[in-house]
């Protein structure tokens, strides 16, 4: 076990980009986006000093409190190999030792059903949180769609569709949406459509700084941003990163304006496309919620990207380890608190529009 040095940057990003298990939340570009947090990066590696295994960790501050732990996504391994495992685990011991945390908490990209990974960490000392049902229940969300394209044609994908999603996405052709690759400038617009959504949807939503933050550390290997125009009017987009054998839909905006015209197929049509095109494994509407029901008020997220014919995922949820499980406690009563305020304050705010 090591932690990750200069020396080894270019090795892990090698790794990272060939591994089937890539994901983008545990590449040093990410850890860069999230500013606000310190990344670590634990790798494993054999005798001849070949990277085998790797987890990012992001670490913050907490005031009062001290240190929180964060992986997003990790780890990137065999997720089988019990030694591996118990080596990145001794490098997240060494982190919380260094930096005095008080909690660990791990969202994997596993799917709910792998129970031998289960037995692994839970020898290993975590616990695990796997009731989550809603967006709001975890940093990552527990369900997501994923559709499989490896191998196949744009035709075989297509055909695959829903009738209805196919309909939309000759419709919104026929009805002259032109679909354009977005520059940083044009975050601009994407981030005054993302407000509207925003509102619409009733959902908090990142600042401009943030996206652009974002497009310096990723774009253009790793990032598109994609907009759909109505008589040269920006009306909706999508923003999507490209890592390994993986492309994942991130962020979508669509304005109040033209939606009959279901710009929001096109631009994902286009995407699948150019992830066929370019040879990945998988496209990644990336969440919904656990409640499949009609009078859920996501629902008609979940409708949209179930019409893609992709594979409703449920992931294992969350890992954790409290190691000053006092401190975390208070922790998690002040959050509840925090929370109830934010809500009462944004409620008078509404009020007094």
């Amino acid at each position: 076990m090591q932690i990750l040095t200069e020396n080894d940057k270019k090795a892990y990003k090698e790794f990272l980009e060939n591994n089937d298990r890539c994901n983008f939340q545990q590449s040093i570009e990410w850890g860069k986006v999230k500013e606000a947090w310190k990344n670590e990066i634990v790798l494993s590696k054999d005798e001849k000093g070949k990277i085998v295994g790797a987890i990012s960790v992001l670490i913050r501050k907490m005031p009062i409190f001290g240190n929180f732990m964060y992986i997003s996504r990790g780890p990137i391994c065999d997720i089988h190999d019990e030694k591996v495992l118990s080596d990145l685990n001794d490098g997240l011991k060494e982190l919380a030792k260094r930096y005095k945390a008080f909690t660990l908490k791990w969202e994997p990209d596993i799917k709910s059903d792998d129970e031998e990974f289960r037995k692994i960490v839970t020898k290993l000392g975590f616990k695990i949180k796997d009731d989550a049902k809603d967006f709001s229940e975890g940093i990552q969300p527990r369900y997501v769609f994923r559709l499989d394209i490896k191998n196949k044609t744009e035709d075989e994908i297509f055909k695959a569709f829903h009738q209805k999603t196919r309909y939309n996405i000759r419709l919104a052709t026929k009805k002259g949406i032109v679909i354009k690759e977005g520059t940083r400038e044009d975050l601009k617009d994407f981030h005054k459509i993302m407000e509207i959504t925003g509102k619409r949807d009733d959902f908090m939503i990142r600042p401009l700084s943030y996206f652009e933050k974002m497009y310096d550390e990723l774009a253009p290997d790793h990032l598109k941003l994609m907009m759909a125009y109505y008589e040269d009017k920006p009306i909706s987009g999508i923003i999507d990163i490209i890592y390994g054998n993986k492309i994942w839909y991130l962020y979508g905006a669509s304005s109040n304006e033209h939606r009959n015209l279901m710009p929001n197929y096109l631009l994902q049509w286009e995407m699948i496309k150019y992830s066929i095109e370019h040879n990945k494994d998988m496209y990644d509407f990336r969440g919904v919620v656990g409640v499949v029901d009609e009078s859920h008020p996501q629902y008609g997220l979940y409708r949209f990207k179930k019409g893609f014919n992709a594979e409703f995922t449920e992931f294992i949820g969350e890992l954790y380890i409290n190691y000053k499980p006092l401190v975390y406690k208070m922790y998690k009563i002040s959050e509840k608190l925090y929370k109830k305020l934010a809500g009462i304050k944004n409620k008078i705010k509404e009020r007094g529009k």
